[in-house]
């Protein structure tokens, strides 16, 4: 008997262990959310707004690593909302560290930055704010429990009580990265026309406040990005999973979370911190890159390159062949004096492939410079960036 009772405590071991560490061996490298390098910085893949089953959403902390490995992730935050607690009924747990903790522990000797976050969720004005590279969640709530300790109505309601203001003092007390949420929600701004409120222009005056998400899900907000650069807010773009990311965003159709790609000194949870706090970010959302220009520029240059040029035959046509190296499918517009063969001033740059391009110089020459107006990239609302390609034929 006794030996049959360790077979099975040795089982339950066994399963406990692999349920609870991701393994993405599986993992078909389609779905990796890739972008180059630049020369002076390496281009980490960051998503920093998710939630499990420890707030509202709707799988526990262990799948959200797998499916950040399955995307090619450098990093991730779980950042459970604080008040919040639906689930609170089924999953009481006073220590709001314990998401993290899930996590972390699901990505034990895999290749992923586990960062502790928490989402503080408020009315307007002060909507939902993530404080991120956090030490202690439990710090950033006061909530004593209502008459009702698992009613998620009443305790989101006693837990708002405590100021908003000391709780974004408690995050930045501890050297938090704190952003503001979908300030475009219709739930925050009905006519869906993001605009700051004293409350954000106080905390960014006082750099309490350092972010601004711009994409969110399935949206983007033109009006947050133009906040974002008048208040000098870095640009954040997230998942905002609640449910699984296949669901979501359907990778296996060729679908992609939005992203923080972050340009980073090397992979590691302090430049990632250091980073955001310089605001050296770039947003990846439904095929289009949102960025400052002096942190797109770059990376446009480093996705986007001449592989080959040469003259057909006998001909005075110069046949290029340009490489993207990114997951973008680049709409580029000529705006160059020259002419196209096998297209008209409008090219795609299909991803992670090469594209020939038939030029008319007219005449053969040692140099010439196309240049091209990228159409889905932006470095300010309704303003797209240049992009230059030297071409040297070879003679």
């Amino acid at each position: 008997m006794r030996y049959l009772v360790l077979l099975a405590l040795t089982a339950l071991s066994t399963q406990s262990y692999s349920h609870g560490v991701a393994r993405p061996d599986d993992a078909p490298t389609d779905r990796v959310i890739h972008f180059p390098d630049r020369a002076d910085y390496k281009t980490l893949t960051v998503d920093l707004h998710t939630h499990s089953v420890f707030s509202d959403g709707h799988v526990w902390p262990v799948i959200r690593i797998g499916e950040a490995l399955k995307d090619g992730l450098d990093a991730i935050a779980i950042t459970e909302h604080l008040e919040w607690q639906p689930h609170r009924s089924d999953i009481p747990h006073a220590d709001r560290n314990r998401a993290f903790e899930e996590a972390k522990a699901a990505a034990v000797d895999q290749d992923l930055i586990v960062i502790a976050g928490s989402e503080i969720t408020r009315e307007k004005p002060a909507g939902h704010i993530n404080a991120v590279f956090i030490n202690d969640a439990n710090s950033l709530l006061r909530a004593p429990d209502p008459p009702d300790g698992n009613n998620p109505v009443d305790f989101y309601m006693h837990a708002g009580e405590w100021p908003v203001q000391d709780a974004v003092q408690a995050a930045n007390d501890q050297g938090a990265f704190v952003f503001w949420n979908h300030p475009y929600w219709t739930s925050q701004q009905p006519n869906g026309i993001a605009k700051i409120p004293a409350f954000h222009k106080k905390n960014a005056r006082k750099d309490l406040l350092h972010g601004i998400e711009i994409a969110n899900g399935d949206t983007y907000s033109e009006e947050s990005f133009a906040i974002a650069l008048k208040h000098g807010l870095t640009l954040i773009g997230v998942s905002d999973v609640h449910n699984l990311i296949d669901w979501d965003y359907a990778p296996h159709e060729g679908g992609y979370r939005p992203v923080t790609l972050v340009l980073a000194e090397e992979k590691s949870a302090d430049s990632i911190r250091e980073a955001l706090f310089a605001g050296r970010t770039v947003v990846w959302f439904k095929n289009l890159l949102i960025g400052r220009d002096a942190h797109l520029s770059p990376l446009l240059d480093a996705a986007i390159h001449v592989t080959d040029a040469t003259w057909t035959n006998d001909t005075d046509v110069l046949s290029v062949s340009v490489h993207n190296d990114s997951d973008a499918a680049f709409q580029l517009r000529n705006d160059s004096r020259f002419t196209f063969m096998n297209s008209g001033d409008l090219i795609e740059l299909a991803a992670n492939t090469s594209t020939s391009i038939l030029i008319k110089p007219g005449k053969r020459t040692e140099s010439l410079l196309l240049e091209f107006t990228v159409l889905n990239a932006l470095t300010a609302p309704d303003r797209h960036p240049k992009l230059s390609l030297d071409i040297r034929p070879e003679q």
